[in-house]
């Protein structure tokens, strides 16, 4: 018998009160059909009513689709979630404290899916530790209304774990390219494979149903094994979207070179214009050593993959993201996650075994707000709530740890020549503060673990030093007292041996970027000192 239904009968199945987990990436397998179904359903009806919402990451257009569908008071009682900022109705929903909110870090959530299918206790980890997730800072809550724990601190053989307990989930919607009559579900023109597979586990062995939302049905017995990456036995009900609600990622329709259908050539990569960002991501560039596996935030991170193209470096980069790619060239924000012409592409939850492991040599991410401690803030500004994604467990694992971003924001402007900075009109808002609003980074841990943690700005270079921000590196040009310490809320340690930022990277031609990683990688291959006495 066929488990072919239209989605407004799938939406029928939810029940008031069920939890409800859902893939997705952008709109990379985001059943948007399903979203519609549920919204459309609950504005004629009134239900369901009060469920719980799960999905590990930015799940929407940033506009109208994907979670967006589900933010209505009375439709969703909690949200537990890695991003809400990708679907505004849902982050509205969370700043005006009309659901109880957790935010999550997104690889625990993706973990979480395979530990409830196993029926083990929840997932054990260090992700989370000393920030606003750590029960002792906050505990993940980000309304008002959201008093229950959820995580907790648990001690095994003397050591320090979070603890983020399992659940029955009721019901899973997942999202593949094509199923057959059996529901066996392939995923080829995916470009990623997210989570798909722990969530149909998870979901029935929790008792509950599956629904895969697909571009077509195939034939029993057409499709290959080796093709199916959720097996029948684990989908109840499968439905077929129209083209319009099956986007391939949040901007793009289908690029089969995001899901490895074809190589497409990606040379001849307009350099970037010589400008403040550009100057960071040269300088965080230089912390690269030779065959780095290299993760890259959004932004002004992402530009240090193109710098590296600019300085002929490639080939000593290995670029990954955590929704799953290795390899490859890493699409911009309107693609985020996905790569072009990837050498692999892995299940979501595998990715962030690797990069929870310290499988990252290197990552170089976001600079919103930090402050004296060295904490880092990218999930919540004042009532607005972004959420923390894959960004904690990145910046706890990473070996190495670059923050990138503008010295000040709002409106700042500079002028970059002759190997020099000048500050033409500084922004509104300091990002250099007392203390930051949330703890998304925590400095504290990353001195207790030995984490090296650099943040470079456009003016300045610092480094965490025993649990102190301290200034390394002045950009040529400028002025210690006008445009670094009067610019700041706090007096930062100020390195004895303080230089000036390369010259180099305030130029129009730089060319000094392979040298420079043969350098690092010389430096790091001499041993440690030895103390005597």
């Amino acid at each position: 018998m066929t488990k072919v239904i239209s989605a407004a009968k799938a939406a029928e199945l939810i029940k008031d009160g069920d939890t409800v987990a859902a893939s997705g990436f952008g709109l990379s397998c985001w059943a948007e059909e399903m979203g519609i179904s549920i919204e459309e359903r609950f504005l004629q009806t009134g239900h369901p009513q009060n469920l719980t919402v799960m999905h590990s990451s930015a799940v929407g257009n940033r506009r109208d689709k994907g979670m967006s569908h589900l933010g209505y008071e009375g439709l969703v009682k909690r949200w537990i979630g890695g991003i809400a900022i990708a679907s505004p109705g849902m982050a509205r929903l969370i700043e005006e404290d009309k659901c109880e909110a957790y935010n999550l870090p997104q690889g625990v959530i993706t973990q979480l899916y395979r530990e409830i299918a196993a029926k083990r206790p929840g997932v054990i980890t260090k992700v989370g530790m000393g920030t606003f997730v750590d029960p002792r800072v906050e505990g993940g809550k980000m309304s008002p209304s959201t008093k229950e724990d959820i995580v907790k601190v648990i001690e095994i053989e003397g050591d320090e774990w979070l603890y983020y307990k399992s659940f029955p989930i009721q019901v899973g919607l997942i999202r593949g390219t094509t199923a057959d009559e059996n529901g066996n579900l392939t995923l080829e023109k995916e470009g990623l494979h997210m989570e798909v597979l722990p969530i149909a586990q998870a979901v029935r062995n929790s008792g509950g149903i599956v629904i895969a939302q697909v571009e077509t049905v195939a034939k029993n017995g057409t499709l290959s094994p080796k093709d199916i990456k959720v097996p029948g036995i684990l989908v109840d009900y499968v439905v077929v979207a129209k083209p319009e609600n099956h986007f391939q990622t949040e901007n793009t329709y289908y690029n089969p070179a995001f899901s490895g259908q074809v190589k497409i050539p990606v040379g001849g990569i307009e350099p970037l214009p010589l400008d403040e960002r550009k100057v960071i991501a040269r300088r965080s560039a230089a912390e690269l050593l030779p065959n780095t596996i290299l993760n890259l935030g959004v932004g002004i991170p992402a530009s240090v993959g193109t710098i590296a193209a600019e300085e002929d470096v490639s080939d000593q980069l290995m670029l990954t993201t955590e929704a799953g790619s290795i390899g490859g060239v890493p699409a911009g924000l309107k693609d985020f996650g996905h790569a072009y012409n990837s050498e692999a592409i892995v299940d979501h939850d595998s990715q962030f075994d690797f990069y929870d492991g310290g499988g990252i040599d290197l990552s170089v991410l976001g600079l919103a707000q930090t402050d004296q401690f060295g904490n880092v803030n990218v999930s919540k500004f004042g009532s607005r709530v972004a959420g923390c994604g894959g960004f904690i467990n990145i910046s706890q694992s990473a070996k190495k740890l670059v923050f990138a971003g503008t010295f000040t924001a709002g409106g700042l402007q500079v002028k970059v020549e002759n190997g020099k900075l000048q500050i033409v009109q500084e922004g509104k808002a300091k990002k250099f503060i007392k203390n930051v609003q949330q703890i998304t980074f925590s400095g504290a841990y990353a001195s207790e673990i030995k984490q090296p943690v650099v943040y470079v700005t456009e003016r300045a270079v610092f480094e965490l030093v025993e649990g102190k921000m301290t200034l390394t590196e002045l950009a040529p040009g400028v002025d210690l007292q006008k445009d670094i310490l009067d610019q700041m809320e706090f007096a930062p340690v100020i390195s004895p041996n303080l230089k000036e930022m390369d010259a180099g990277i305030f130029e129009e031609s730089w060319g000094k970027l392979r040298s420079i990683i043969e350098e690092n990688a010389h430096e790091a291959s001499k041993p440690e000192p030895v103390l005597v006495g």
